[in-house]
This record gives structure tokens, C-alpha cells and sequence, in this order.
């Protein structure tokens, strides 16, 4: 008798396991940049939206401030914000529908670069002990790092690259591209 298991014999449990991980990392491959890009088109929409109309976004103020500080004053909240919610909607609808995808990461980092100068202009109001405990505004625009990194990670797609979960195929690639470098 061999120690090699049968063709018919059933999985280990640890091979089971194995294969439902394999499985699992293979969807999050497969699907999650898209996913990514979809949530990210939904909340640029959304939050855009919302500027629509005066006094429903929580960053409104802040956003009017910045722009206005950023330009001397010369552009009034009358226009800022609509303009401000249209690149908005124009980034998330840019992202969820998957067209002009480079036009819409411009777009979407131009605006990112923006929601960070609150952080300079505002200290006061972004932080309650600068630079260590930010405060609830504060903590709205951090959180902006994520979705700066969830930007990039699309944007890696931009030019058919996709995600490869499979280890081997993985150094095989990178082996590969260092070999082109």
C-alpha cells in the first residue's frame, strides 16, 4: 500500500479549506478593482449630488472657504459649489460607467489635491491639538488618503493591467517585467 491519497479519496480538510481561499482570493481578484471603482464613482456622485442643493453636505462650508481662500476671493460660494458639485458628479460618473477612465483620475486627484488644503488653511478648524488629534472635519479630510490610494490601484487598470492573486503567475509576471526594465 502507497501513501500517495486515491484519485477517488476525499479532500483533507485543510485541502478543502485550500481550495475555498483559492477560490475566494480568485473572486476578490476578479471583481474587486471593479468594485472599487464602482463604490468609489458612487460615493463621488453622491457627495457631488449633494452640493446641489444648500445646506445637505457637511463639507460645504469647508469646501466654499477653500476655494475662496484658494482664489483671493475672486470665486463667490454661488459659484464655487456648483461647479464643485458638477466635477463631482462628472468624477463619479466617469468611474461608474468605466469611460475616460485617465480623464476621471485627473479629475478625481485635482480634487483630492484640493480637499487637503483645509489641513493648511484651517488648522483650527481641522484639528484640535495639529497635528496629532484632528477633529471631525479633520477626520473628513484624512480619510481622503484612502480613497487617493483606491484611485491609484484603479488607475494601475487604466491600461488593461489587472490584478493577478495566483503566487506563481504573480513572480512569474514580475520576473518577466524586470526582465523588460
Amino acid at each position: 500500500m502507497t501513501d500517495k491519497p486515491n484519485a477517488r479519496s476525499p479532500l483533507t480538510l485543510a485541502a478543502r479549506f485550500n481550495q475555498l481561499d483559492a477560490s475566494i482570493v480568485g473572486w476578490f481578484g476578479g471583481h474587486g478593482i471593479t468594485l472599487l471603482r464602482l463604490s468609489l464613482g458612487l460615493i463621488f456622485f453622491w457627495f457631488g449630488a449633494l452640493k446641489f442643493f444648500p445646506g445637505l453636505s457637511t463639507a460645504e462650508d469647508l469646501a466654499t472657504r477653500t476655494i475662496s481662500t484658494l482664489t483671493f476671493g475672486l470665486v463667490p460660494a454661488s459659484v464655487s459649489l456648483p461647479v464643485l458639485a458638477a466635477w463631482e458628479c462628472l468624477i463619479g460618473l466617469g468611474l461608474l460607467s468605466g469611460r475616460f477612465l485617465r480623464a476621471t483620475l485627473f479629475l478625481l486627484f485635482a480634487q483630492m489635491a484640493g480637499t487637503f488644503l483645509p489641513l493648511l488653511f484651517f488648522p483650527a478648524e481641522t484639528f484640535k491639538v495639529f497635528p496629532l488629534v484632528p477633529t471631525l472635519e479633520g477626520q473628513y479630510i484624512i480619510k481622503n488618503f484612502v480613497i487617493v490610494a483606491a484611485a491609484l490601484v484603479v488607475g494601475s487598470t487604466a491600461r488593461g493591467g489587472r490584478l493577478i492573486t495566483d503566487g506563481k503567475a504573480a513572480r512569474a509576471a514580475e520576473e518577466l517585467q524586470a526582465q523588460r526594465s
